[in-house]
C-alpha cells in the first residue's frame, strides 16, 4: 500500500517523528550494519531505453500522436534517465512520432543533464528571459507538427498545457496516456528483474527485524530497524510504515502514540528501490502472545483474499474484476458491502514499477485488461476500527501462464514472515 517517495505524508501522519530511538531499537541497527549486500542486477543501460522510445514511437504512429511532452520525474528517467527536480524550470524530453528526441533544459543545467543522458538526443537549451515552450514549438514545428495531437504526459503540470497552446495555437493537446502509460505498464524482463531484487531486500530485511521487535519499542523504532537492514542489503530506504495495536486497524495509521505489548497487532507496509525500481510489502502479526481467536480468523480470512485475487487475476480479465472477486467473498463472510467497514475499505492492489504506485489499479470498474508484464499489490486488507486490522501484501506480475509473486504470501499468523 505505501508508495515511496513517502516521506512529508509520514510526517503527516505521524509515522516520522523527532522521538529519539530506544536503546534497544539503536542496538539492532547495529546488528544490521553487519548483513551481507545482495547480488543486485544491472540497471537499465542505453539499449533498453532506445527500446523505450521505439515503442513508444509504434504507438504514437498508431494513436495519431504526432510527440510527447514528459517533464521531470518517473517518466523522464523512464525514457532517458535523467533524474530531475520539479521546479518552475522546465527540463522534459520531447518525443517525436519519427527520429530523435529532444531534451530541452536551462542553458545553465546543460552540463548536468548531458552526464546523465542516456539516448541519442540533441540538448537544446533556454536562458531566464526566453520561454522553454518556444523552443518546443520551434522544434515541433520542424517536424511539421504545429497543427498536429501532442501528448502531455499525465502528471505534467498545467502550466506547461497551457504555455505549449499560446506557442501553438493550431495544435491540440492530449493525453499521452496511450503511449506513456501504455509503455510503462508492460515491464521488461530487465525491469522485473530489479523488482525482485528490491522484494527480496526487503523480505530478508523483514526476517530481520521481526524477531528484534521489543515490548514498549514504538514505531520509529521498528522503521528504523528495517531501514538499517533494507540499507545493509543494498536497497534505498525512505522509511516505511509500521503500525501498532489499534492503528493497525487504519490503513495509514494514526498520530496517536503506539508502543509495543504482548498481544499487540503489528504490521509493517515497507518497501525499497533497487536503481529505481520498487518493492512494497506488508506482513501482519500479534507479538509476545498467543493471536486470540478473532485475530487468527480474521488474519486467515485476509490470506484467502490474497488467494482469490490471485485466480481472478486471469490474463484478458479486467483489472477491477480481481477486486470484484475478493470484494464477493467478503459481503458473503460478512465484511462490507463494498468499501464500508468493518471489512475492505481501499482497493485490493495498485500498480507497480518506477514508482510504488502507478497505473493501474485493482479496483472496482477498472476496465484494463490484464497483460504480461503488468506489476500489481495484492492487499486486500480487513479492517476491524476501534480494534485491529490485518493487511498482507505480496506484489505479482502477470506472465503469459497468468500471475507470479515477487514475494510469497507467509503461511499462518504464527509464521508471519
Amino acid at each position: 500500500m505505501l508508495k515511496l517517495n513517502r516521506r512529508s505524508f509520514l510526517a503527516a501522519s505521524g509515522a516520522l517523528t523527532a522521538t529519539s530511538l530506544t536503546g534497544l531499537a539503536r542496538a539492532a541497527q547495529g546488528e544490521a550494519r553487519e548483513l551481507k549486500q545482495l547480488t543486485l542486477p544491472p540497471p537499465i543501460g542505453r539499449r533498453e531505453r532506445i527500446q523505450r522510445i521505439a515503442r513508444a514511437q509504434a504507438l504514437m504512429q498508431r494513436n495519431g500522436i504526432a510527440a510527447v511532452l514528459v517533464e521531470s520525474g518517473p517518466s523522464l528517467d523512464y525514457f532517458t534517465g535523467i533524474q530531475w527536480w520539479r521546479s518552475e524550470r522546465l527540463t522534459g524530453v520531447v518525443i517525436p512520432a519519427t527520429g530523435e528526441p529532444i531534451i530541452v533544459t536551462p542553458f545553465f543545467e546543460q552540463p548536468s543533464i548531458a552526464e546523465q543522458l542516456g539516448i541519442p538526443a540533441e540538448i537544446r537549451t533556454w536562458n531566464e528571459d526566453q520561454e522553454p515552450l518556444k523552443l518546443v514549438a520551434d522544434f515541433l514545428a520542424e517536424r511539421h507538427a504545429s497543427a498536429g495531437r501532442i501528448g502531455m504526459e499525465e502528471t505534467n503540470r498545467f502550466f506547461l498545457v497551457d504555455r505549449l497552446r499560446r506557442q501553438m495555437p493550431r495544435a491540440a493537446i492530449v493525453s499521452a496516456n496511450p503511449v506513456v502509460r501504455a509503455v510503462r505498464m508492460r515491464k521488461t524482463a530487465a525491469e522485473l528483474a530489479l523488482m525482485q531484487a528490491a522484494s527480496d531486500i526487503t523480505i530478508a530485511a523483514f526476517r530481520h527485524a521481526w524477531p528484534r521487535v521489543r515490548e514498549g519499542m514504538t514505531k520509529d523504532d521498528i522503521d528504523a530497524i528495517i531501514g538499517a537492514a533494507t540499507r545493509a542489503l543494498g536497497g534505498g530506504y525512505d522509511g516505511g510504515l509500521v503500525l501498532v495495536g489499534e492503528a493497525t486497524a487504519y490503513p495509514h495509521g494514526t498520530r496517536l502514540v503506539q508502543r509495543v505489548a504482548r498481544g499487540s497487532n503489528v504490521l509493517f507496509d515497507c518497501g525499497c528501490d533497487v536503481h529505481g525500481y520498487q518493492s512494497d510489502i506488508s506482513r501482519s502479526f500479534v507479538w509476545g502472545a498467543d493471536p486470540s481467536v478473532e485475530q487468527r480468523k480474521v488474519w486467515d480470512q485476509m490470506a484467502r483474499g490474497q488467494q482469490i485475487a490471485m485466480k481472478a487475476a486471469r490474463l484478458g480479465a479486467p483489472a477491477g474484476s480481481v477486486d470484484d472477486a475478493v470484494r464477493a467473498a467478503y459481503t458473503d463472510w460478512g465484511y462490507g458491502p463494498g468499501y464500508k467497514l468493518p471489512g475492505l475499505s481501499h482497493r485490493t492492489g495498485h500498480g507497480i514499477g518506477m514508482e510504488g504506485h502507478e497505473p493501474v489499479n485493482l479496483v472496482h470498474g477498472e476496465t484494463t485488461e490484464l497483460a504480461p508484464g503488468m506489476c500489481f499489490s495484492n492487499e486486500p486488507g480487513i479492517y476491524l476500527p476501534g480494534k485491529f486490522g490485518i493487511r498482507l501484501e505480496d506484489c505479482f506480475h502477470m506472465t503469459a501462464a497468468g500471475p507470479r509473486y515477487f514475494s510469497e504470501p507467509p503461511r499462518s499468523i504464527d509464521q508471519p514472515i
